[in-house]
């Protein structure tokens, strides 16, 4: 079970809003993102390290014995899955992974593709697979959110379809 639910959180952690065209299907995979970055692109270079995860409903994934549901998932990550991290750099590459100095982080893995913004939807291509995620900025632009409607299954086996919230911040 508390596997499950690990992969579960795993898939929401990086949000999965994805399109894949692979060789598989006759199609051709996505070329990386290239080019100068505009001046909306700017705001996105950096760390930015998760610092929220709300569900429209309750939710339990803890493997602490009690039926406690919240619409707090964050607070129910591990330090480990709490460091979920995006860098953007300026040639476009970005990285995806987790801290690795927390205890159980010490497999994390970091993954990297390319990356671009075009007005609020940020395209990430990694694997012949292309993400577009709907983003809204702050209006500080020092933190991103996006949202997606999700199947979480919680530690005692309840499946649960719920709208969540992930916000992202700058780091300094």
């Amino acid at each position: 079970m508390k596997k499950n639910a690990f992969v579960c959180l795993a898939a929401l952690v990086t949000g999965i809003f994805i399109t894949s065209c692979t060789s598989d299907d006759g199609e051709d995979c996505p070329g990386d993102f290239t080019g100068a970055l505009d001046a909306n692109e700017q705001k996105l270079i950096g760390t930015w390290i998760l610092s929220s995860i709300v569900s429209m409903e309750e939710v339990d994934i803890t493997d602490d014995g009690e039926d406690n549901p919240s619409n707090d998932i964050y607070a129910q990550y591990s330090d480990c899955q709490k460091s979920t991290f995006y860098t953007f750099n300026s040639n476009r590459i970005y990285q995806l992974g987790q801290s690795q100095s927390f205890e159980g982080c010490e497999k994390a893995v970091t993954v990297e593709g390319s990356w671009q913004l075009t007005s609020q939807t940020l395209g990430l291509v990694r694997n012949c697979t292309l993400q577009n995620i709907g983003v809204v900025f702050s209006a500080d632009e020092t933190r991103f959110s996006f949202s997606g409607n999700y199947t979480v299954t919680e530690e005692n086996g309840n499946i649960v379809q719920t709208d969540i919230t992930f916000t992202y911040t700058l780091t300094p």
